[in-house]
């Protein structure tokens, strides 16, 4: 993790962070990503063709190009939380929260001791042991956005964004209109009702609000980036 970069991005969600989505395990893709201008990289492990392996090589070319990398996680599995942060990622996108527990044992495994219940051990993230104890006295977390992305979340949401060391929520726009049967009918008014509720929670809590613009069109991102959404993963 890069803790310069950690800290910049953390700043900029305050306003507008605009990332890249990579489903596609090419180390080249990643590089011409990195010199496009996007704030940061995501990798989508849960639909991404790729495994931790993978994972590494494209999280060391972020690195390489000075670029701040999230990780979707594929699921809540805790594991592999633990492996993706061992790799080097700068920070997690956490699928389908719905309620409090699952969002609180995640959060506890990104956070050293004694903050936290993360695992010390060597690896990529501390350059495999050279920079340890800067890594074990880092005061800086990796960045945690918890995804809403089925209505069971709208009930729990209020308490979801109580949770301490929560960076940022993200609108998963398919799999939230899939739960209330109305998969991908984004101008349904239950759709953008349950959007607003999203948004304006997040603004009453002064948590950052984004949304997953999946079509690649530029007037689309301008949009949502003129309603006041803090991250926007694009396309």
């Amino acid at each position: 993790m890069n803790t310069n970069n950690v800290k910049l991005l953390r700043k900029k969600l305050k306003k507008l962070v605009v990332s890249s989505w990579m489903q596609i395990s090419d180390p080249n893709l990643a590089e011409v990503l990195c010199h496009k201008k996007f704030d940061c990289l995501t990798f989508d492990l849960e639909h991404g063709i790729f495994n931790i392996r993978d994972l590494s090589n494209l999280l060391r070319v972020a690195s390489d190009n000075n670029k701040t990398a999230i990780v979707r996680l594929p699921s809540k599995n805790l594991e592999l939380c633990r492996q993706i942060l061992d790799v080097g990622a700068d920070g997690i996108i956490i699928p389908n929260i719905t309620n409090v527990d699952d969002l609180k044992k995640i959060v506890n495994l990104n956070l050293l001791p004694p903050l936290g219940k993360r695992g010390i051990g060597f690896s990529r993230s501390n350059k495999f042991g050279k920079n340890f104890k800067q890594f074990i006295n880092s005061k800086t977390n990796p960045i945690i956005i918890a995804m809403i992305e089925n209505e069971k979340a709208l009930k729990n949401l209020d308490k979801i964004l109580k949770i301490k060391n929560l960076d940022c929520i993200l609108i998963g726009p398919y799999d939230l209109s899939a739960s209330m049967g109305i998969p991908g009918k984004f101008k349904n008014t239950k759709f953008k009702n349950a959007v607003k509720f999203i948004k304006s929670s997040c603004k009453i809590n002064k948590i950052p609000c984004g949304l997953h613009v999946i079509e690649p069109n530029f007037k689309e991102l301008k949009k949502y980036a003129n309603q006041g959404f803090n991250f926007l993963p694009f396309s």
